[in-house]
C-alpha cells in the first residue's frame, strides 16, 4: 500500500465535460470468448469517432501485452486484471472520454468492483453501462476464430471460460445484445439508442 500520498483536486468533471462538449462514461462489454465483444466495440468506437466524440477501446488481449502482462489466467490474476481495467476505464470516463472495454470478465463480483469504482459518495457517479454480448457457448465454439476452444477441449488451455472455468452471466445488464440474432450494425444501433435515451450523448439532428 502506498503511504504519504495526498489526493490533489484538479478540474471539475462538469468543466471538462463543458470544454470537451461531451460526457464521459464506460461501456463494459462482457461475454464469452468469440461472442463478438471486440468486433461490436470496435464498430461502435468508429461510429462514435465519426460523430466527433472522443472514445477509446480497451481490449482484453491488447492490455495483456503491456499494462497487465504480468498477469496469468488463474482466478486471482483474472480478478486483478479486471480491477486494473476498471481503474483505467474510470480515468478515461473522468476525462470526458467514452471508454469501451471488451473483456470476458467472467465473474459477477469482479464486474461489480468495476462498476463500484465508477460510483461516488459525492453524488457525481460516472455512468457505467454493462453490455452483455450473449451467445450460446456452442455458437462461440463453432466460431472459434483463434482456435482457443479447440485447444481448451484438448486440455492445452487450463481455466478456459465456458469450458473448464465458469462464466457468470449478468443478471440485469443495461444492454443485452443477442449476438447470435443480430448483425454488428444492428448491435451498434441498439447501443446507440440506449445512449440517446439516457441523454449520455446528443442525437444528431435529422
Amino acid at each position: 500500500m502506498a503511504t504519504n500520498i495526498t489526493w490533489h483536486e484538479g478540474l471539475s468533471r462538469s468543466e471538462r465535460n463543458g470544454l470537451r462538449k461531451q460526457k464521459g462514461f464506460t461501456l463494459w462489454f462482457t461475454g464469452l470468448s468469440a461472442s463478438g465483444k471486440s468486433t461490436i466495440a470496435t464498430a461502435l468506437e468508429q461510429h462514435l469517432l465519426h460523430l466527433g466524440l472522443a472514445s477509446y477501446r480497451l481490449d482484453g488481449d491488447n492490455v495483456r501485452f503491456g499494462l497487465n502482462k504480468d498477469l496469468g489466467f488463474g482466478e486471482k490474476d483474472r480478478n486483478e486484471n479486471i480491477r486494473r481495467i476498471g481503474e483505467v476505464a474510470k480515468l478515461f470516463a473522468d476525462s470526458s472520454t467514452i471508454a469501451l472495454t471488451s473483456f470476458i470478465s467472467p465473474y459477477i463480483a469482479d464486474r461489480k468492483i468495476a462498476r463500484d469504482l465508477h460510483a461516488s459518495d459525492k453524488g457525481d457517479a460516472l455512468p457505467f453501462i454493462e453490455v452483455f454480448v450473449d451467445i450460446p457457448v456452442e455458437v462461440a465454439e463453432a466460431r472459434d476464430p483463434k482456435g482457443l476452444y479447440k485447444k481448451a477441449r484438448a486440455g492445452e488451455i487450463p481455466n478456459f471460460t465456458g469450458i473448464s472455468a465458469p462464466y457468470e452471466a449478468p443478471v440485469e445488464p443495461e444492454i443485452h445484445v443477442r449476438n447470435d440474432q443480430v448483425t454488428v450494425e444492428e448491435a451498434v444501433a441498439q447501443i446507440m439508442e440506449y445512449l440517446y435515451a439516457k441523454d449520455l450523448i446528443v442525437k444528431p439532428a435529422a
